[in-house]
């Protein structure tokens, strides 16, 4: 299949999962939110230097992908599915990377493997999904390692492609701050170590790459430090500080041993499969950036003392490339079997996940028809389709496995055993996707605002807020604050009380008992303790 081919195939393999949903999306309460909200806040204030969320500054993170998402919100609107186009956008560029760095690094047929394991990664899939800079952020890093190859595959245009690798540490600073040199410390051995062949740093276009790229970041400190003084140095460090030194909900060191195996399951163990086969083949490009880069990176996110499973994400590239060699080479197996002293693997994982799939269909069908009693409702059955699907799908690994090899049917060549495990996979995040699980996080504020009534005052008026904490730099505000703020159309003004509402004017009310109560007040509805009032009467009357 020619180049475009195999990318073309890619595209059609990747953006369905993108895009299936049943209708209805609602995001996140503290990370979809907080983004959306002050993305939307720059753009409804006019003040594209200051992430603020109700008056309160908010400058812990850099501003590279609030700008984004504020861009996105003046061309195409402000709501869910918009919050969400960067990262599908930057989901569907990493994957083309990934397939370029390893077609540079392997060969075509791995490369395509690496780009369709990547896109039915749960974790991945799913963070492709949301409102969240991480996913462009690896983008960005992942063009950076993409130029670092091209200079030294490409020594004429060395110096052009060392620009783009300093660049890209700049941008990926401005869209998520520090975060953006984990990957390239991983890098770091293959740097020094190889540099006598590369040379990458004897490229003073790459300094200078790093420079242009770091300019926008360092003007936005600087207008910031003079608009708010040291505060915006004392937020951005203090966060700096946080993740680094605070545990945050008791993960241990170990956490991404298992939290990455079951999220990437089951590409994580072909990918230590893979990682042996690198190293017993030892290449030696391919070993620093193949090998030792991410183990460098899970070593990083493993000491720093805050472990989310998002920070996995960066593991996740690394991952699909390990697992594409590990299937190509068990492919190979797979057409000579018998040839080889490892003919017993495919055979072994056939029945492994073809048994594995059998119990999983069972567990599917017993939850989807209701045998077992079991509490759940609506979440269940949609889980319970997943596994019907994933479940089924393995069957096929144990019957195309004995189809060529008990019963001679010769056309069942490597391709369509290695189809049983990816078909399934896609299949199985298709039906999340179209279930809602994917997109739909918070389906009761939906419910809620649908109501006739609600849905009324909010079109036509204006929503003031009554609340006196929001707690912007701590968690990133409450999380239902966060929720009616973004689904709030037209904003009015914060109060700290309920007696300072303007009369015949409306306001969501927080649940704190310091901001009072009206007794002029016509509650409209409630939810999740915030009230939707409106103050009727006259003001002598309050």
């Amino acid at each position: 299949m020619p180049k475009t081919g195999y990318f073309l195939g890619l595209i059609v393999w990747v953006v369905p999962l993108l895009l299936l949903n049943h209708g209805q999306d609602s995001l996140i309460a503290h990370d979809e939110t907080t983004y959306a909200v002050r993305s939307r806040w720059m753009l409804e204030s006019g003040d594209w230097l200051t992430p603020q969320s109700w008056s309160e500054l908010a400058y812990e993170k850099t501003p590279g992908f609030y700008w984004i998402l504020a861009s996105i919100y003046t061309m195409f609107g402000i709501n869910e599915v918009t919050s969400r186009i960067p990262s599908q956008v930057a989901s569907v560029m990493s994957i083309f990377l990934v397939y370029q760095i390893t077609t540079m690094l392997l060969n075509k047929r791995i490369a395509w493997l690496a780009g369709a394991i990547l896109s039915v990664s749960f974790i991945w899939l799913q963070v492709s999904r949301l409102v969240a800079p991480d996913i462009i952020t690896i983008c960005i890093a992942l063009f950076g390692i993409f130029c670092l190859i091209k200079s030294e595959l490409q020594p004429k245009y060395r110096y052009y492609w060392g620009f783009g690798t300093g660049l890209s540490l700049g941008l990926g600073f401005l869209i998520k701050g520090q975060l953006i040199f984990v990957p390239f410390i991983g890098l770091l051995p293959y740097l020094i170590w190889q540099n006598r062949h590369h040379r990458h740093f004897n490229n003073p276009l790459l300094y200078v790459g790093f420079v242009v790229g770091f300019m926008p970041v360092i003007t936005w400190f600087w207008l910031s430090w003079q608009h708010y003084g040291a505060i915006v140095f004392e937020h951005f460090f203090g966060f700096v500080t946080k993740i680094s030194t605070e545990q945050r909900n008791g993960h241990s060191p170990f956490y991404y041993l298992w939290n990455l195996p079951l999220k990437g399951f089951p590409w994580p163990l072909f990918s230590i499969l893979g990682l042996l086969l690198i190293c017993r083949r030892y290449l030696s490009r391919n070993f620093w950036i193949l090998v030792v880069c991410p183990l460098i990176i899970f070593l990083e996110i493993s000491i720093i003392s805050t472990r989310l499973p998002h920070y996995a994400l960066m593991l996740c590239p690394w991952m699909a490339i390990l697992a594409a060699v590990a299937l190509d080479w068990l492919g190979d197996i797979y057409n000579n079997f018998q040839k080889t002293k490892y003919f017993y693997l495919p055979r072994n994982l056939s029945y492994l996940f073809g048994s594995l799939g059998a119990v999983v269909l069972i567990a599917g069908i017993i939850l989807n028809t209701g045998i077992l009693p079991i509490n759940g409702g609506t979440d269940i059955k949609s889980y319970s389709l997943i596994g019907l699907v994933l479940g089924f799908g393995w069957l096929f690994l144990p019957i195309i496995w004995v189809s060529r090899h008990r019963f001679g049917q010769k056309f069942l060549t490597a391709n369509y055993w290695l189809a049983s495990w990816l078909v399934p996979a896609w299949l199985a995040v298709a039906v999340a996707g179209a279930n809602g699980l994917l997109s739909n996080y918070s389906p009761d504020i939906k419910l809620f605002l649908q109501q006739p009534e609600i849905a009324s005052v909010l079109k036509d008026n204006s929503i003031n807020f009554v609340v006196q904490k929001t707690e912007t730099m701590t968690t990133g505000g409450d999380k239902t604050l966060l929720l009616l703020t973004f689904d709030t159309p037209h904003w009015g003004k914060r109060f700290p009380q309920v007696a300072d509402v303007p009369i015949n004017n409306y306001a969501w009310v927080s649940p704190e008992p310091e901001v009072g109560e009206s007794k002029n007040e016509r509650q409209i509805g409630t939810f999740r303790k915030w009230k939707l009032i409106q103050i009727v009467g006259e003001e002598g009357d309050r």
